[in-house]
């Protein structure tokens, strides 16, 4: 049985995500995604982000909906990464790349830099604190970071949060350079 998300907005505004059960796997709601896209502009035309705990792809499929000129989402299930190039292939989304990789690892190894990260690991994994201190290595200037966890958002040395929200028992917060203030 697939489980279903929507884009809410962009170019495939409406347009359905299917993704397998999975246990970890908890796709960011409407409300949060509104929310976060109202934080970083309706429109990403010319960013380049990164999912890197993709999941359903509904935040990197969002962001390419809405103009970002690259996105490449990172997840490590054989059977999500099925279903992320399904989606991929109905929205014939050519701006989006898919990688099977850990993502703790592949950040570890990965020089890449990006304007938007989205970071929502399994909240029980304990990768939050692990990966944290490595994003400003791989933010732009003037990038930021979203990230959601099970309990509040610490900004590590060198980013601050700029944003943050919960709801129910997900927090979520904008992370930005303390150096572009």
């Amino acid at each position: 049985m697939s489980n279903k998300v929507r884009i809410i907005g962009g170019e495939w505004r409406s347009r359905i995500l299917t993704f397998p059960a999975q246990d970890g796997l908890r796709p960011t709601p409407d409300r949060v995604r509104e929310t976060l896209f109202n934080w970083l502009g309706q429109y990403l035309a010319g960013k380049t982000c990164l999912d890197l705990f993709a999941g359903s792809g509904a935040l990197g499929f969002e962001a390419s909906s809405r103009g970002a000129t690259q996105v490449t989402l990172i997840e490590q299930s054989p059977k999500v990464i099925a279903a992320l190039r399904e989606n991929a292939a109905k929205l014939g989304a050519d701006r989006v790349t898919i990688q099977r990789a850990d993502g703790l690892r592949w950040l570890g190894t990965n020089a890449g830099v990006y304007d938007v990260i989205f970071l929502d690991p399994p909240f029980q994994s304990g990768a939050l604190d692990k990966l944290l201190p490595q994003l400003i290595a791989h933010m732009t200037p003037g990038g930021c970071a979203y990230v959601e966890s099970g309990a509040e958002i610490v900004a590590p040395p060198g980013l601050q949060l700029a944003k943050s929200a919960h709801a129910g028992q997900v927090y979520f917060g904008l992370l930005t350079r303390i150096d572009d203030v």
